[in-house]
């Protein structure tokens, strides 16, 4: 078995994943439910405030791309960067998934530079306002 069953109760291949699979609110309920940081944040903070936070930051012309840049994690869970690195298996299915999204919503496979730089602007704010400092509680 391969596939997932998604909150609107699609079957979602993680194999052979289609366009017809991807759901808009299936994303926005699993991000939502998603906390960044694998969870090591002061109070939740979600994927999905942070996809909106990401969106806000980037002009309006990349503002989708820019909305959805974590959308794989909806069907795929997020992963740190680190374990991410070892699992060359997980990439694959990523990037499978990501192409599939970017299928569904017709956008480039490629993320712009300036969703790329909204992206880093949010991550080091989030870092300093949701984790805790280097081993301090």
């Amino acid at each position: 078995m391969s596939w997932i069953l998604t909150h609107s109760g699609r079957q979602f291949d993680l194999l052979a994943p289609t366009a017809a699979m991807i759901s808009p609110h299936d994303i926005a309920h699993a991000l939502a439910n998603l906390c960044r940081f694998n969870g090591h944040t002061r109070e939740h903070y979600s994927v999905a405030q942070h996809s909106l936070i990401v969106c806000d930051l980037a002009p309006e012309k990349h503002q989708l791309s820019a909305l959805i840049h974590d959308a794989t994690e909806a069907y795929l869970g997020d992963m740190t960067r680190p374990l991410k690195a070892l699992m060359p298996e997980y990439r694959n299915a990523e990037q499978r998934v990501w192409i599939t999204i970017c299928d569904r919503f017709n956008i480039p496979q490629v993320l712009p530079e300036s969703v790329i730089r909204a992206y880093m602007v949010a991550l080091a704010t989030e870092r300093r306002d949701n984790t805790p400092a280097n081993g301090s509680t």
